[in-house]
């Protein structure tokens, strides 16, 4: 949980800078949408009635824009990466010692890999981030049913290569059953993409396209920092904490076998 608050902090960092002025973008989109469908529904002759139901929608807001964009940003992102890194904890101490000899630091860097890409990257793929209040209201249930269905697939596909990885490394070989699952997952998952409904109305018609784009490479931006920072991290302090010290206990024994002798 500490490697995923460090974590949390530099994908803060990558948070703010590179995806909080595409939030301000889509907002701002929103707005002037917003201003021209109140100004065509007054007949375009009242602006002021316009700019007075834009006031009464300003004093409904809970929390001012700045404080979403920094101290309401920093708690999400902070507890989300705590949330995750503990997950991620657990998920080290099963797979350490069982997918290969691999030392902690390895396995954890691994297991953060596993995760980006199956937890985010996948469906990701599928269904891309969008700003908000960019997509139709009324189908967000559809769209969040799917995307949290993709995440579901994704990881037990990707729990069902690792057990075949390893059924297929005795007769393979560790790399080539390590190619075999590999591709069997990328198989699997392009079958998937291909038969799971599509999120057309995920986007309104008329959003800025490089807008959208650079919303959804920061968004990916800002959990590919978060992962590998953790991976890191919890990679050094594992080690330190798990690694044998063989090379210590034998300068010890070398020193006292003389005396002994």
């Amino acid at each position: 949980m500490l490697a995923g608050l460090i974590a949390g902090l530099f994908a803060f960092a990558v948070a703010y800078a590179v995806g909080e002025p595409a939030v301000d973008g889509s907002i701002a989109v929103e707005e002037a949408q917003a201003a021209q469908e109140a100004h065509a529904g007054h007949g375009g002759g009242a602006p002021a009635e316009a700019d007075e139901a834009a006031g009464e929608e300003e004093e409904e807001e809970l929390v001012s824009r700045p404080v979403q964009s920094t101290a309401g940003l920093a708690t999400g992102v902070l507890v989300y990466g705590v949330a995750l890194g503990g997950i991620a904890a657990l998920a080290f101490s099963f797979v350490l010692g069982r997918v290969g000899r691999f030392s902690p630091r390895a396995t954890a860097a691994l297991t953060a890999a596993a995760a980006f890409t199956t937890v985010y990257l996948v469906p990701f793929l599928k269904y891309p981030a969008t700003p908000p209040a960019v997509g139709n209201p009324d189908t967000i249930g559809k769209r969040t049913t799917l995307f949290f269905l993709m995440i579901l697939l994704s990881v037990l596909l990707g729990i069902a290569a690792v057990v075949v990885g390893r059924r297929l490394a005795p007769r393979l070989g560790n790399w080539n059953a390590t190619l075999a699952a590999g591709a069997g997952f990328i198989a699997v998952v392009a079958v998937a993409f291909v038969f799971l409904p599509a999120n057309d109305d995920a986007v309104k018609p008329g959003f800025p396209a490089a807008l959208l784009w650079e919303f959804r490479v920061a968004s990916l931006a800002v959990q590919a920092v978060l992962w590998t920072v953790f991976g890191v991290v919890f990679g050094v302090l594992a080690q330190r904490l798990l690694a044998p010290r063989t090379v210590g206990a034998e300068a010890t024994a070398g020193q006292g076998s003389p005396a002994l002798g």
